[in-house]
Order: C-alpha cells, then sequence, then structure tokens
C-alpha cells in the first residue's frame, strides 16, 4: 500500500530525533511511500524510504502522526540476491 496525506500533517517527535529525520518523514507523507500496517495495532504503520523505516502511529482522530521510531533497512548485498535467484 502507498500511504499519502492530503494535509501538511502536526508529526509528534517522541524520541527527538534530528529535525532531517522528522523532515524526511514530512515529505514521505506529503509525496507518498511504501507502507506495510501494522497487523496488531490499528492506524500504526511501517513506512519505507529508500534505505530508511519509520514506524509512525496516525490518530484517527486528528490526524496527527506520531514517530515512535526509525532505522536503517538491512539491505541484502548484491552477490547474495544473485546467489538467491540461481537457487
Amino acid at each position: 500500500m502507498v500511504l499519502r496525506l492530503n494535509h501538511q500533517p502536526s508529526i509528534d517527535n517522541l524520541r527527538n530525533y534530528p529535525a532531517e529525520v522528522v523532515d524526511r518523514l514530512r515529505e514521505l507523507l506529503a509525496s507518498g511511500a511504501p507502507a506495510r500496517p501494522d497487523p496488531r495495532r490499528a492506524d500504526f504503520y511501517e513506512l519505507d524510504n529508500d534505505d530508511q523505516v519509520f514506524y509512525i502511529h496516525i490518530s484517527p482522530v486528528t490526524g496527527k502522526v506520531m514517530l515512535l521510531a526509525t532505522w536503517l533497512r538491512q539491505l541484502e548485498p548484491a552477490g547474495m540476491a544473485a546467489a538467491n535467484q540461481i537457487a
């Protein structure tokens, strides 16, 4: 699924990530980014960037976004991808 917000969201930065991280999340939400809903929690999502994942909650009442966590995505080395296609 692609997650895109039509309004400029208010983002709560609960873990005091650098402003650049919050700005990147805001850009992704405005332009649309691949997202996976959390199967155990309503209105929680993992939002994918090229090499980074954002874990967010979007309030169904206010539309406010809470940035809960972010981490670097584990990318598969190029040689491993080719080896997996051969096997």
